[in-house]
């Protein structure tokens, strides 16, 4: 297995010009986001070395998709809170500080049950230590979750955690109050909750074809950024994409040699059905050689623990 890093791209390269207006935020769609990832996760479990992970995952989502259907109204900000959000270029769900509504925590319950069947011992394990923590530990699961740290004795739990916080945060950003939200300055931030991109996605279609939005690893929101410039520092010189020789024609880490990180690029020209989330940790071989290579990646995906890909 072998690392092909393709030519550095120019600046001008798929950079969208100035009398365009892309689409700037588009929001989750509730009936179909966490559905149509279910899939995808079956397809690419298909005769896949980690074929039984990504079932399970996809299970997982199912899981996801109907929570979210289900979901009960929870509190969102009000018009003078968005208001002020927008004046001041912040999230108006920051995941930092917003108050969240323990429905998250009824999320968690209904995924926990709903993987029991079936479960091996080990992923049983797990069910019960989150089934039987209290609500104050939860609490501190999800700060963890929200602030990147996947360290800790209950480490293992902590995506399902994720899973049910996707759900309640999706929930929000769908919210109709919630349209028509602008890219904040910081470019690799959500616009919605603030969180960083999962991976990247070259969109096909529309009003968007040929456009490649940067995807949140919470929230399922998706924010324009221009191609070919670097998702952490904004470089534009040093930009290269590499992928596995051999490996998904349709994932790609776009890798900065100015700051040497590096996210991955899901692009649906290649494969209509790639999903940002589901992909991304289909080719966890890609991180490990980008990893090998020098660069470190710029956005988490909350399903995965790091340092597990084996």
């Amino acid at each position: 297995m072998s690392l092909n890093p393709n030519q550095n791209i120019s600046a001008a390269d798929g950079v969208i010009p100035p009398s365009s207006d892309p689409i700037e935020v588009c929001q989750p769609q509730k009936a179909a986001v966490f559905a149509d990832r279910a899939r995808r996760f079956d397809t690419l479990a298909a005769d896949h070395s980690l074929g039984e992970y990504l079932r399970f995952l996809g299970r997982v989502t199912r899981l996801q998709h109907e929570c979210l259907q289900d979901h009960p109204e929870v509190p969102l900000p009000d018009a003078d809170a968005l208001a002020r959000a927008a004046g001041y270029g912040m999230p108006p769900l920051p995941v930092s500080d917003w108050p969240r509504d323990p429905a998250w925590r009824a999320h968690l319950q209904r995924i926990l049950t709903g993987l029991r069947e079936g479960a091996s011992p080990e992923v049983l394990a797990v069910l019960d230590s989150l089934a039987k923590a209290g609500e104050d530990e939860l609490e501190k699961l999800a700060d963890a979750v929200l602030a990147n740290d996947y360290t800790g004795d209950n480490a293992g739990g902590l995506p399902l955690v994720a899973a049910a916080l996707q759900v309640y945060w999706t929930h929000m950003a769908a919210a109709p109050a919630l349209s028509g939200l602008k890219r904040l300055d910081v470019h690799n931030v959500c616009p919605c909750c603030g969180s960083l991109a999962v991976a990247s996605v070259l969109r096909i279609g529309g009003e968007v074809a040929n456009l490649r939005y940067l995807h949140c690893s919470v929230c399922n929101t998706e924010w324009n950024m221009v191609r070919a410039k670097c998702v952490s520092c904004g470089g534009l010189e040093k930009v290269s994409y590499r992928h596995i020789e051999g490996g998904s024609e349709a994932v790609r880490a776009e890798c900065c040699e100015s700051c040497h990180s590096y996210l991955k690029i899901a692009q649906q020209d290649k494969d209509p059905l790639v999903d940002p989330v589901a992909d991304d940790l289909a080719t966890l071989a890609l991180d490990i050689l980008v990893d090998e290579a020098g660069f470190e990646r710029a956005g988490p995906n909350p399903l995965f623990i790091p340092g597990s890909a084996e």
